[in-house]
């Protein structure tokens, strides 16, 4: 699977289809720009697999639901999709979505793969049926507490809006910073506008701005708000859950968007495979790949090769995580258990903080690797 085959290798897949369900939010108020490049990597995957013979001959086939982040919408589409016989389920971004999901996968007995969601706690008790191939949150949000600390931002505010992910987030900061003498202030931005936003990071002496709120509402209005408030010219406004990562942050902001750090899940020499991936990404989405659209491509690759190797029988493809050996578009893929986490995780996906460097807003900068 490192390379695509040649017309002369290549094999038509054919017989009864290996169904493989997805989740991705494909409509609002789910982030679409993420389920659209998250359904891009899983599809040319899929494509490739077929291409190069599917599972023992079989094609695989992605019987994609839609989540829209709601999280009683993505348990009702496990499943749904367990009652029509999938070997497994892939994908989701949004974290407490991905958690619904991964708890009703857990009770029914259909392995998990989950692509992007990267919060710790994805299952309440260890389970055997899920896998994660995105880093935890504590990981990549103490790496950011880092990188504050380390360009001198101590007095740290944050925008959140009432979740389980930014609550997770903001404690993780809290603690971090705490620890070397730094602190957080929250700021409650489903209780404040912009403009109020602004007269509270002035009259705290904020000297950075985390965004733990959704976008493009209430993330580019606060973004648009801060960048015109002379009060705050020296005030590092930064994403760590990677809103500016995908394109339609760059289109909806234009040069007040650049200079934000947010966490990348990319490495910073992408090798052969990566290149190769991401050009054929490039061609099926019409603009730069995200992160997003690399795990959902490494999610059925890893898939694949535990299918062809163990078989499609739901039990035994559970129980073949921690057996995986994958190279994928990001380095080599492995399952373990990592202390406090309760499901396989890949514990060395890697993570940078970067930002778009406000010279050319379309290149990326890295700032800090964690």
């Amino acid at each position: 699977m490192n390379t695509p085959p040649s017309p002369s290798e290549a094999r038509s897949a054919d017989g009864p289809p290996v169904l493989v369900g997805a989740l991705a939010p494909l409509t609002r108020p789910g982030w679409v720009e993420a389920g659209r490049h998250l359904l891009a990597g899983l599809d040319l995957a899929v494509r490739e697999v077929n291409d190069a013979g599917g599972i023992d001959g079989r094609p695989l086939e992605l019987v994609v639901r839609d989540t829209a982040a709601d999280p009683e919408r993505a348990s009702a589409a496990v499943a749904e999709l367990a009652d029509l016989g999938v070997a497994a389920v892939v994908g989701e971004y949004h974290s407490v979505v991905a958690r619904a999901a991964a708890t009703r996968a857990d009770a029914l007995g259909v392995p998990f793969l989950c692509s992007s969601a990267v919060l710790d706690a994805l299952t309440e008790e260890p389970t055997e049926w899920v896998a994660r191939l995105s880093p935890v949150q504590s990981r990549g949000w103490r790496s950011y507490a880092d990188f504050l600390l380390a360009t001198g931002r101590h007095r740290v505010a944050v925008a959140t809006q009432p979740s389980v992910y930014w609550a997770a987030g903001a404690r993780v900061l809290r603690e971090r910073l705490a620890s070397r003498g730094g602190t957080v202030v929250e700021l409650d931005a489903t209780a404040l506008d912009p403009g109020a936003l602004c007269d509270a990071l002035a009259d705290h002496g904020a000297t950075a701005l985390l965004l733990l709120v959704g976008s493009p509402e209430p993330a580019v209005p606060i973004v648009r708000a801060v960048r015109g408030d002379r009060r705050l010219a020296d005030l590092l406004v930064g994403a760590p859950a990677g809103q500016p990562e995908f394109p339609g942050w760059a289109a909806a902001l234009g040069a007040d968007g650049a200079g934000i750090p947010f966490l990348r899940y990319l490495p910073e020499d992408p090798g052969p495979l990566g290149e190769r991936v991401g050009k054929e990404l490039r061609e099926r989405l019409g603009e730069a790949p995200s992160f997003v659209a690399f795990e959902g491509w490494d999610t059925i690759t890893v898939l694949a090769e535990v299918l062809r190797s163990h078989g499609t029988d739901r039990a035994v493809v559970a129980g073949a995580w921690p057996h995986v050996a994958v190279e994928g578009t990001r380095g080599p893929i492995r399952f373990s258990r990592t202390p406090g986490v309760d499901v396989w995780q890949w514990a060395w996906a890697p993570v940078r903080i970067v930002d778009r460097d406000p010279a050319d807003p379309a290149r990326f900068r890295v700032l800090h690797t964690g």
